[in-house]
């Protein structure tokens, strides 16, 4: 097997994502469930941006934040995603080349516009999101470089891209070229809606070993095996997939792998202002750990670190060296 390019190579939703704090009633006007991510469509993302208060733009996109959360902690990382050749589209690409990432997929010069996804921010920090996909779900499996995808490590897929098809392709031919250059493939499920959407697809992924590592939260892996108990979907999860990171919030996380189950506890938080990218940025940490060979506890640690960072600011991106607070908290020599 080559020596790697790449560390992590991430493929997900090229979004930018426009953030506004909120109040609760809003979000009953409006008839969004809090704390969850809706698709929506062009009229009604006009309408949202129209009724929400004042916005910051920030690139985005579950797979991209961690990627981008990667490279601040110094792992050598790319991306694929679609954008258009329109001001959001070049603004995504220049921010996540600015962080460091190799990022070439083609822009599109025609159909739907960038993606974006409006985030309304609770005064408690809960984040609830409206996403329009536009030109993201138009990602093929021509946008897939075979080269780059069999030149990293650890291949990274978004459980968001699995609602359009040409994307699930694109996903499949993905981990299929990984895995016969001999590397890894995570799935992060992202979603407890989407796994509603795609339980049995997800499984089915699971089962194939078509993905290695699964990254899930408590809400998803509940809903993963329709079970309200977390010790028994916990136990199903193991079953299943060889490896996979629960994350429980104030709790910390769970790190299942071959040798067992291991629970690792959250980092110190002074004040909760966001929860967006909080699962994100505990997947680049973990995944910069596991690139570097660090065992489950270590990894977990890592990632309690970079979440604990991104949900004490506005925004889905680290805002300090993550690499150096790593180095700080003794978590990398």
């Amino acid at each position: 097997m080559t020596s790697p390019r790449y560390d992590v190579l991430g493929i997900g939703n090229a979004i930018v994502d426009v953030i506004a704090r909120t109040e609760e009633d809003f979000l009953l006007k409006q008839g969004m469930n809090k704390g969850t991510m809706a698709l929506i469509d062009e009229p009604r993302a006009a309408a949202i941006y129209e009724a929400m208060g004042p916005a910051v733009e920030t690139s985005g996109g579950s797979g991209a934040n961690t990627i981008v959360g990667l490279a601040s902690l110094g792992a050598r990382t790319a991306f694929i995603g679609k954008v258009k050749d329109d001001p959001l589209g070049r603004a995504f690409a220049h921010d996540i080349r600015a962080a460091g990432v190799a990022f070439t997929t083609p822009a599109a010069s025609d159909g739907p516009s960038t993606a974006r996804c409006y985030v309304l921010v609770t005064p408690d920090g809960e984040r609830t999101m409206n996403t329009y996909l536009g030109a993201a779900q138009n990602l093929s499996p021509a946008d897939i470089d075979a080269g780059t995808v069999a030149a990293s490590a650890i291949l990274y897929l978004e459980g968001y891209l699995w609602d359009p098809k040409d994307a699930k392709d694109a996903f499949v031919k993905a981990a299929k070229i990984a895995h016969e250059a001999e590397r890894k493939v995570a799935l992060s499920l992202s979603d407890a809606f989407c796994v509603d959407r795609w339980r049995a697809e997800f499984l089915h992924l699971m089962r194939s070993r078509t993905v290695d590592l699964i990254f899930a939260n408590e809400a998803e892996v509940r809903s993963l095996y329709e079970t309200a108990d977390f010790d028994t979907a916990v136990k199903a999860l193991r079953a299943d997939v060889t490896a996979a990171v629960v994350t429980r919030s104030e709790k910390g996380c769970v790190v299942i792998s071959p040798d067992g189950t291991e629970a690792v506890p959250a980092f110190p938080v002074e004040r909760v202002v966001d929860t967006t990218g909080a699962g994100d940025l505990f997947a680049a940490g973990f995944l910069s750990g596991l690139a570097r060979g660090a065992d489950g506890r270590n990894c977990g640690r890592l990632g309690a670190m970079a979440a604990a960072e991104v949900i004490q600011h506005l925004g889905a991106r680290p805002q300090a060296s993550l690499k150096d607070l790593a180095r700080e908290n003794g978590l990398v020599g």
